[in-house]
């Protein structure tokens, strides 16, 4: 099964989104509101999603929104 979710947001710039879901460092962009956000809950959707035989990723365009995107097995 297929899962996306969507918004209209900012989009993500192309050489960030790799960057979504290292542990290598703290990444965290604002938001439409200008809000921030830790970085962590799309390190823990990675984790949990790949635990269960899934993947997970992005495809995104600045000033579009981004889609964020799961599979999981099973269900």
């Amino acid at each position: 099964m297929k899962i996306t979710i969507a918004d209209n947001g900012v989009g993500i710039p192309e050489n960030s989104i790799n960057k979504l879901f290292s542990l290598s460092g703290k990444f965290s962009t604002r938001g439409t509101n200008n809000e921030e956000g830790t970085g962590l809950g799309l390190i823990l959707c990675k984790e949990f999603v790949e635990k269960h035989g899934g993947k997970i990723w992005v495809e995104s365009e600045l000033g579009k929104g981004s889609k964020f995107i799961f599979t999981v097995l099973g269900v």
